[in-house]
């Protein structure tokens, strides 16, 4: 079983789930997870949890992105992209000035109602499945963060900008109140994925690429170790009398471990550490308990 994170570079007509379940007949294993929905008709980064690395999920769910998006104004619809049923056409009237202007407003924090094509729940039921019953139901608003947009060309009707923005964030709403502002409605005519956390568009493979490097043996070489999405921790190995109490969870004394990196810079222990056992292999995170000085598990990824 392979364990770790594979950048996928998930193309149009795909659903995320469609990629995990292709991985799984491709790699041999059913323990993989994605970490984070788009859209069938949005290409880009996907990144693909394995094996005990399906541990890491909520994190980089968490992670900042960055997308590529194409906003077709004067059109909205009910998906608030291309692909679904025209609602109104208007006239563009607005100068580019005025939608630099409207585009940028929207940096910073904001409450954004999330669409009804959505794969969010509401009293149990996913906002999509709803959506398709011809149902409207009410949305809370959601606080999301836009960290910054470059605009990349203004060719009207059609803007394409550079998105990076916070979890949760739905680019297509973006494009929706964008066109709400400019007073003549928008939706999303593309979606590119450039980034998720660490994971950057130019090393993401396409599921043929991937199927070529299982066939060649050398798709250990594309996965990247768990160990490694936590490299900035301070790094702890257990003496070998003590490798029993490690592969058990039990909570550490300092004694039994040797630290690196301890210091976060001022002197300070650092919270939290890469526990290796003796040999070497990687075991977990441990988080540094002031009182009574001990090391206590905060998550453990051995199989």
């Amino acid at each position: 079983m392979y364990h770790g994170i594979i950048n996928i570079y998930k193309e149009a007509g795909f659903t995320s789930h469609d990629v995990v379940a292709k991985l799984r007949g491709i790699l041999g294993q059913k323990k993989i997870g994605h970490t984070g929905t788009l859209d069938p008709d949005a290409t880009g980064v996907l990144p693909v949890c394995l094996g005990v690395g399906t541990k890491l999920c909520d994190m980089l769910t968490d992670e900042g992105k960055e997308y590529v998006a194409e906003l077709y104004l004067g059109v909205t619809t009910d998906t608030q992209d291309m692909s679904g049923t025209v609602l109104s056409r208007s006239d563009v009237m607005i100068d580019e000035n005025q939608l630099e202007e409207i585009i940028y407003s929207f940096v910073g924090e904001y409450e954004q109602i999330p669409p009804m094509y959505s794969a969010l729940k509401v009293n149990g039921k996913k906002l999509y499945e709803l959506a398709r019953q011809g149902k409207v139901v009410e949305r809370q608003p959601r606080r999301v963060r836009i960290d910054e947009i470059e605009i990349l060309e203004i060719s009207l009707p059609i803007v394409k900008m550079r998105v990076a923005c916070s979890k949760g964030t739905y680019i297509r709403t973006l494009c929706d109140d964008i066109g709400k502002k400019a007073g003549c409605g928008g939706a999303m005519k593309s979606l590119i994925r450039s980034r998720v956390g660490t994971f950057v568009i130019e090393d993401a493979l396409k599921l043929d690429k991937v199927e070529e490097l299982v066939r060649g043996n050398v798709i250990e070489d594309s996965i990247i170790k768990v160990d490694n999405m936590f490299s900035d921790l301070a790094k702890a190995s257990v003496k070998p009398d003590y490798d029993k109490l490690l592969k058990n969870g039990n909570c550490l004394e300092l004694k039994m471990v040797n630290i690196t990196k301890w210091s976060d810079g001022s002197g300070n222990a650092t919270a939290k550490l890469r526990i290796y056992d003796a040999q070497g292999t990687f075991y977990g995170i441990y988080r540094y308990e002031k009182e009574p000085q001990i090391l206590s598990p905060v998550k453990m990824f051995i199989t």
